[in-house]
């Protein structure tokens, strides 16, 4: 048996790669390729609230997010030298891109990882999917990057009210402690802080390829996030063991693999593309998808109003998503 690992098969290899990502692109149509894009971004993000939930449960949630976004940002910019980039960034854009990394990734990431300890996952899918699209909005039209319409503010609050009904009687029962609050609060400040970022970032990608934007972005912000998690976060050098158990490491792995290395260059790709608040518009889907896995995998029971307020939310990406 041949040795894969020789440089004679890793340059064949990469060879058949690129021949079949010239093929891909000149088979599939643009349009066609942005909303497979889209589709992958909600079901993975839909599903990544569970893998955040199992982690932080045993591992410090700033190095438990340090060292995610960091592998991440290392495994792209390795992926990139492989073919041939040259990681490039001019002087005039390197303060920005630290204050985008820091929004994007180091603050948002560990704000909403220690809120998600005090809430359940539901709350803090009803709030991130609320918010994002509102906030996407409301950034770019007021920095001048896209034109506010009312079709725009129809869909937002018609995913709104979807949300509601969805997740609304399930995530607000009970009494409302002042650690939910907090932890609310939390995830709200999370995703303003992302949403503005990502608005950040467009303008940037003019200059700066969207693949190096997420490299960049993600091991700027990671690397910050978990040098801050080793000199300040309680418990983190015990966690540097890394024996966090099978179930922790395999929501880490998730989180790193689709969640992090596909899922970020995709992102970055239809913001260029589309615009930050129509990529927004995932917020509506991904908790539909959410709902479906738990129905099918984890036998949870879905009622007529998970069905009335998924398809409130489905309508109101679409409407946006549609081409005027």
């Amino acid at each position: 048996m041949s040795d894969i690992t020789a440089p004679g098969a890793v340059t064949a290899l990469s060879a058949t790669w690129r021949r079949v990502s010239v093929v891909t692109r000149r088979r599939v149509p643009p349009a066609m390729r942005r909303q497979a894009m889209f589709a992958f971004l909600c079901v993975v993000w839909g599903t990544t609230w569970l893998g955040m939930k199992v982690g932080i449960a045993v591992v410090p949630p700033g190095l438990f997010a340090g060292m995610r976004w960091t592998c991440a940002g290392l495994a792209l910019f390795a992926w990139r030298v492989s073919q041939g980039h040259r990681p490039f960034l001019p002087r005039r854009l390197i303060l920005r891109m630290v204050l985008v990394s820091l929004l994007l990734i180091s603050f948002s990431q560990v704000i909403q990882l220690y809120g998600l300890r005090n809430i359940t996952a539901g709350l803090a899918a009803v709030i991130s999917s609320a918010l994002t699209p509102i906030a996407l909005l409301g950034f770019s039209a007021a920095l001048g990057q896209e034109r506010f319409t009312w079709r725009q503010a129809a869909a937002i609050a018609l995913g709104v009210v979807g949300i509601v009904v969805l997740f609304g009687p399930k995530a607000f029962t009970g009494e409302l402690r002042l650690a939910e609050v907090a932890g609310a609060g939390g995830v709200v400040v999370a995703t303003l802080l992302y949403s503005f970022g990502s608005v950040q970032i467009r303008p940037m990608m003019r200059t700066v390829a969207p693949a190096d934007m997420a490299w960049m972005t993600n091991l700027i912000g990671g690397g910050l996030l978990l040098v801050g998690a080793l000199l300040f976060e309680p418990g983190a050098w015990v966690a540097m063991r890394l024996d966090w158990g099978m179930p922790a490491w395999i929501a880490w792995l998730y989180l790193l693999i689709p969640g992090s290395l596909l899922s970020t260059v995709m992102y970055f790709l239809l913001v260029r593309d589309w615009g930050a608040s129509r990529v927004g518009t995932y917020a509506f889907v991904s908790p539909v998808i959410a709902v479906v896995v738990g129905a099918m995998f984890f036998g949870e029971h879905v009622e007529l109003a998970d069905v009335v307020g998924m398809g409130l939310m489905l309508a109101a990406a679409g409407i946006v998503l549609r081409r005027t």
